[in-house]
């Protein structure tokens, strides 16, 4: 892939990443010995979450014994916008090339091409701007050849992605001055909810790291998500319009009552086919952490009660106008969605055939729920344990 100047990534990844960082909102005021001391502390949470998830799910830890190590970078949102960007790169490489293929037999395209790039670097580094204020952690699992780095200089508090030598199978965020934010909006123990934000997010590099087929079977969906994207503008702009004419407040010809987001609205009908399959692994992972780290919590954290009662009624809550159209444009109330449903699928299959037989799920690509399972956790049993 040659840079954004060379014009064949279809976006000016620095441009992204340098209007992210301008837009970014800063972080919550703390002192630098408080900084200091939440990144320590979420560096030994997310070793202590380790251990823990292992425990409670038994997943494969033979497995992860051979597993390659996985970075825990502990970072600000300039540091989540950059490393973000590093995976976009990485996974949207079939889109790109089929853009560029348009590009080389369009009269004209290079010229526009260029400012394209441009433009969509600006609407990236937007998108990215609003969410590093958003996101907890993240395990990213498509991040390219990376290792983890020590802070820069003395002064420095976060770690830095960087491009290493090493090949990892992904690695794992905390965004700490999002979860200083996010305790302190709840006013819950500190301590005790940095390490409840470490046992869900641990839960998914356990899933990641226990199951080598994972990674390369969700990178082959997503891939062949993009493979199929129309790119004929006439479509996709019939199809944006469509989009924003289903939210309320910002006109268009709809009548409000569309329930897609924006990603959901442009896609074509084979497309739509691959998001049910997508979304039904994406709910059993984020329901699954969700399940685990309250079931590991009542041991390790004692305030787990309240701080899940605060965080839901949190999410259940929303935000302003502006915050809720941006959500549901960007598909984060469909995320929503997949924690709730994901962990009554999983609930429901611990209940009938414990954990072990739930396990059964990481079998192979084919004992994974699909979209009507996850809303069905007996037919699962049915036809994956029988």
């Amino acid at each position: 892939m040659t840079s954004a100047s060379g014009g064949a990534d279809m976006v000016d990844w620095d441009l992204a990443v340098a209007t992210a960082t301008r837009l970014a909102r800063p972080g919550p005021e703390v002192s630098r010995e408080e900084a200091r001391t939440v990144v320590a502390e979420l560096r030994r949470h997310a070793l202590e979450a380790e251990e823990h998830v292992r425990e409670y799910t038994g997943m494969l830890s033979s497995s992860l014994a051979d597993a390659p190590a996985t970075p825990v970078l502990v970072v600000d949102r300039p540091g989540w916008v950059r490393a973000n960007v590093a995976g976009f790169r990485t996974v949207v490489q079939p889109l790109v090339d089929k853009l560029q293929a348009r590009r080389t037999d369009t009269p004209g395209a290079a010229v526009f091409g260029s400012l394209g790039e441009k433009a969509t670097g600006v609407e990236v580094g937007a998108v990215l701007a609003f969410l590093s204020a958003k996101v907890l952690g993240q395990y990213e699992t498509f991040a390219p050849a990376e290792l983890p780095s020590a802070p820069d200089t003395p002064e420095s508090l976060f770690d830095k992605p960087r491009r290493g030598l090493v090949p990892q199978p992904g690695r794992l965020l905390l965004v700490a001055p999002n979860i200083v934010q996010v305790e302190r909006e709840l006013d819950v123990e500190p301590h005790d909810f940095r390490l409840w934000v470490c046992l869900h997010e641990e839960t998914h590099r356990t899933q990641f790291t226990a199951v080598p087929w994972l990674r390369d079977h969700i990178q082959s969906e997503v891939q062949d998500f993009l493979v199929q994207t129309d790119v004929d503008p006439g479509a996709f702009v019939e199809r944006l319009r469509d989009a924003f004419g289903g939210v309320p407040g910002l006109g268009g010809r709809g009548n409000g009552s569309a329930g897609g987001s924006l990603m959901e609205v442009v896609q074509t009908p084979l497309q739509r086919e691959i998001l049910g399959r997508l979304t039904a692994v994406m709910s059993l992972l984020e329901g699954h952490a969700d399940v685990v780290m309250d079931g590991v919590g009542p041991a390790v954290v004692p305030s787990v009660a309240e701080i899940r009662e605060k965080f839901q009624q949190r999410r259940d809550k929303g935000a302003g106008r502006l915050d809720l159209v941006l959500r549901r444009l960007l598909g984060m109330d469909a995320k929503l969605r997949q924690y709730q449903d994901g962990a009554v699928f999983v609930r429901g299959v611990v209940e009938r055939v414990g954990m072990s037989g739930f396990n059964r799920v990481w079998t192979s690509p084919n004992t994974l729920p699909t979209k009507e399972e996850i809303h069905d956790p007996a037919a699962w049993v049915t036809r994956v344990i029988g």
